[in-house]
Formats: structure tokens, C-alpha cells, sequence
């Protein structure tokens, strides 16, 4: 534990009492540190070869959090382009089961699709409404609005049974969550939440066989030979889920190799213990002064109806903090301390 308590005093400095990694985490020194040798190189006119590094080095962390080899990996933007990936494989009628009110770059890129039967239900009640048409469900590890975990070993069984294929988000849980990426079909993680990253990257996880994906933003960067990939069309994609890659952001990846270096080194089940326990103290807390918070056990987040209009008065004060449809979200992580839970439960009123 003081081993975890250097590590976060020596690499994060906030200036407020920040509870907000579920929009976007705090940097953290080192990454911030490489951030700058980035930009140096690139304004010294250096050579690239460290950045591309960089983005394999972080390919092969990720893969290690998600539990996955990394040959199932690709490297890419952002959710929303892997969902609309997975969307574009999907044959024409095709039901996909979704969550009511999940994140919209899960959901949006089904819908705009026009040919398919999308069906949204309560997340409580997302494995008992999988069916013999179904052939796809998609949903986050954990929601974004109030921290509810799915039942994803529900899931997957229900899925095994009809044959359906699973993707799920697990942007709101890698990094504090301890997760089983190869547990099913596809996966996917955006990196500026609970991995501390910068903007600009995302992560997908594919079968080995890919699931029958097929790579229709595929660019120089999906070629097995990438350098020999970039005039004409490709003559040979990668044998491993880098045929699913785009133009690297090389700043991001710069930094999130430093970001994914700390996470690893502090262990995520470490992060779990420290994170849940205080979003524990924060939902007791709550519950002493009056207030009900969305029933989320287990979760770093905890979302308090009817308080979302407190957001701006807590903001001036300090506090960093989300209004998600009038609820107030706060979220908990490494850098966190019980100290700042009881800054913020002083601040609410009752």
C-alpha cells in the first residue's frame, strides 16, 4: 500500500478535488513528461521510430489488461468507429440487442444503419432477453451514466446458447475492473478514462479467425507490411488484428505507454480495492444525509439522482465533478483519497 501511495503522491498533482475520471482521467506525471519528448522530436525533426514504438508498446500493455493475445488487438480513434466496423459485418434484418440509454458510440451506428432490428431493453434484463434471432448484443461493461455493471458471465452463456456473438464496451471499466476481454466476440476501450491516456486512441479486441470482420476502413496502416502499404491498394492485409488499425494518433500513444506502464505497475486489482472502497464510503455517506444513490455495488461510480443541478455551484467550489441526466456523477480512482469523499459529502446538502 505505500508502494501505491508514492506511486500516485509522485505522479499526480491536482489542483481541485477531482471525481471525474468517468469523463476523463488526470494525467499523470511520466505521461505528461512524454508527451513533451514527443512534440520536441517531432519539432527537431527527429526520426518517427520511437512514436511508432510507442503505439506497439502500448498495444502489448493493453492486450495484457484486456487478457488477450496481443495479435487479436488493433490499434484505432475512438468506440465509435469500431462499433460502426462491427455494424458494417452485420447482414442486412439482422437483431442486435442493446441496452436502453447505453452510450450513444455503442449504440448509433446500428441505428443509422437502417437495415437492422435494433432492440434496446433494461440492462437487469439483458441475458434473459437474448432469443433465437438474435445476432449480436451490445453493451457497456459499465455504464457510463450511472455506473451500473452488466452481468457479462450472464451473458456470455446466454449468447453461447442462441448462437449469438457479443461486443462490449469496456471503456468505463479497464484499468480499475479486472476484465476477461477474450471472453467474448468483440471488445472495445477508449484510452483517456481509467487507463490516465491522453485523447485520441481506442483499442479493439477480435476473435483469432476476427469474427468475420471485415476491414472496410482498412489503410496503410492494416497492411502486413505497412510502409510497403501506402500507394495503390494493399496488396496483403495483417495476418493479426492490426488489418483493423488506422493512421495512428502517435502524441496519444506516446503518452498512453507511460499511462499503461503505471497502471501495470500499480496492479489493477490493487486499483479495484482502492477504487471501489471509496465509492463505498461516498454511497454510505450519502445514505446517512438523505440521498439514494443509483444501486451500482461494486462500482468506482456512483450517480445520485436529482443532484445533477448541483454540478455548477461544486464546479466553483472545486469539485470536479458530471451532471448525467440530472444526476450527479462522481468517479473514483487511484489518485483519490477517502479525505476528498468527505470534502465532497460535506458540500451536498442534508
Amino acid at each position: 500500500m505505500e508502494i501505491f501511495a508514492n506511486l500516485v503522491r509522485a505522479e499526480f498533482t491536482p489542483k481541485n478535488t477531482f471525481l471525474n475520471t468517468a469523463a476523463n482521467a488526470l494525467l499523470p506525471a511520466r505521461t505528461v513528461t512524454a508527451l513533451g519528448d514527443a512534440v520536441r522530436l517531432r519539432a527537431e525533426g527527429g526520426p518517427l521510430d520511437p512514436l511508432y514504438d510507442d503505439v506497439e508498446a502500448s498495444r502489448a500493455a493493453y492486450a495484457r489488461l484486456a487478457g488477450v493475445p496481443v495479435e487479436r488487438v488493433a490499434v484505432g480513434a475512438g468506440v465509435t468507429l469500431y462499433t460502426a466496423l462491427i455494424a458494417a459485418s452485420l447482414q442486412p434484418g439482422a437483431e442486435v440487442l442493446t441496452v436502453e440509454n447505453d452510450f450513444a458510440s455503442v449504440l448509433n451506428p446500428f441505428h443509422v444503419r437502417g437495415d437492422l432490428k435494433v432492440r434496446a431493453v433494461p440492462l437487469e434484463r439483458l441475458a434473459e432477453s437474448v432469443g433465437p434471432d438474435t445476432a449480436l448484443v451490445a453493451v457497456s461493461a459499465v455504464q457510463s451514466a450511472d455506473g451500473r455493471i452488466a452481468d457479462l458471465p450472464a451473458l456470455r452463456e446466454a449468447a453461447r446458447a442462441h448462437g449469438a456473438r457479443t461486443y462490449v464496451d469496456l471503456s468505463q471499466a479497464i484499468g480499475w475492473l479486472p476484465v476477461d476481454a477474450g471472453a467474448f466476440d468483440y471488445s472495445v476501450a477508449i484510452v483517456y478514462k481509467w487507463l490516465l491516456g491522453p485523447h485520441g486512441g481506442a483499442f479493439l479486441a477480435v476473435p483469432e479467425d476476427f469474427g468475420d470482420l471485415v476491414p472496410v476502413q482498412a489503410s496503410w496502416a492494416a497492411g502486413e507490411e505497412p510502409w510497403a502499404s501506402c500507394y495503390g491498394p494493399v496488396a496483403e492485409l495483417a495476418h493479426s488484428a492490426r488489418r483493423f488499425d488506422t493512421s495512428p494518433a502517435l502524441f496519444t500513444y506516446a503518452g498512453l505507454r507511460s499511462s499503461l506502464e503505471l497502471v501495470e505497475e500499480i496492479g489493477v486489482d490493487a486499483v479495484h480495492a482502492h477504487d471501489v472502497a471509496l465509492a463505498d464510503r461516498f454511497r454510505a455517506g450519502l445514505v446517512a444525509r438523505g440521498h439514494e444513490p443509483v444501486p451500482s455495488p461494486g462500482s468506482a461510480i456512483v450517480s445520485v439522482p436529482g443532484l445533477g443541478r448541483l454540478q455548477p455551484e461544486l464546479s466553483r467550489a472545486g469539485f470536479a465533478l458530471s451532471d448525467r441526466a440530472g444526476h450527479l456523477r462522481a468517479s473514483f480512482h487511484l489518485y483519490n483519497t477517502p479525505a476528498d469523499v468527505d470534502r465532497l459529502l460535506d458540500a451536498l446538502p442534508g
